[in-house]
């Protein structure tokens, strides 16, 4: 198995290119704030799943990475619920963007609460 397997790694990667596409359509003025931190931080989450797998041998520092990545995932979206306000999104592409981070949330909090079932020991 690859860490491109885990249900959690895809779904953040999926969730971090719909946040791509949608944060095209951002003000130019926010090329440098909410942009490139929405990006970011969703394109963290994936990033820290990937590093977590490499390490799940190391229970500790399996399940300090995933917690990262959770970290990330908050991140995320607090930065939504910014494009909302702002106006930069509508409430169904927030609510839908939204809901796949509570599902990666969910899945992330599984993978810290039961390491051994991928692979750490």
């Amino acid at each position: 198995m690859k860490f491109q397997d885990l249900l959690a790694y895809q779904k953040s990667f999926n969730l971090a290119m719909s946040i791509f596409l949608v944060s095209k359509e951002f003000p130019v003025e926010e090329k440098y704030a909410l942009t490139d931190q929405i990006r970011r931080s969703s394109r963290s989450v994936s990033a820290n799943i990937a590093e977590s797998y490499a390490k799940r041998i190391f229970p500790k520092y399996f399940v300090s990475k995933l917690s990262d990545a959770d970290a990330e995932n908050l991140e995320t979206q607090t930065w939504l619920e910014f494009a909302l306000v702002c106006g930069y999104i509508n409430k169904e592409i927030y609510d839908d963007l939204f809901l796949k981070s509570k599902e990666v949330g969910k899945l992330l909090n599984y993978m810290m609460n039961n390491p051994a079932k991928f692979g750490s020991k």
